[in-house]
């Protein structure tokens, strides 16, 4: 009987556990240019939804917050200023997303 308390106990504990783990921060990649309309797509495994000069994944993956999001973000809706979630993805990986984004004569004819 003790046994069975136990393990039902060690499961509970894991159960939150597991909860917590995935209970992650929103990604947010802040544009240097707002979006003309609302815009929603799927990059680095998570739904991004962009509005504004922001665009945002509520539900990331552990794979989300990677610079190649980054620069699927910034191919698919123009530079990007920042790209964070619990911390900031640095100066030079943000310069590096801008390679992917198209020119701003590209983005005015789309």
């Amino acid at each position: 009987m003790k046994l069975q308390t136990l393990a039902a106990a060690c499961a509970a504990l894991v159960s939150l556990s597991a909860t917590a783990a995935f209970a992650s921060e929103p990604v947010t990649a802040k544009l240097q240019a707002p979006v003309a309309e609302k815009t929603k797509f799927i990059a680095g495994g998570a739904m991004f939804v962009c509005e504004g000069d922001a665009c945002v994944a509520n539900a990331p993956t552990s794979q989300t917050f990677a610079t190649s999001t980054c620069k699927a973000i910034a191919s698919k809706v123009g530079a990007v200023a920042s790209f964070s979630a619990r911390k900031a993805l640095d100066d030079a990986r943000v310069t590096e997303c801008n390679a992917a984004a198209p020119a701003k004569t590209a983005l005015a004819k789309q």
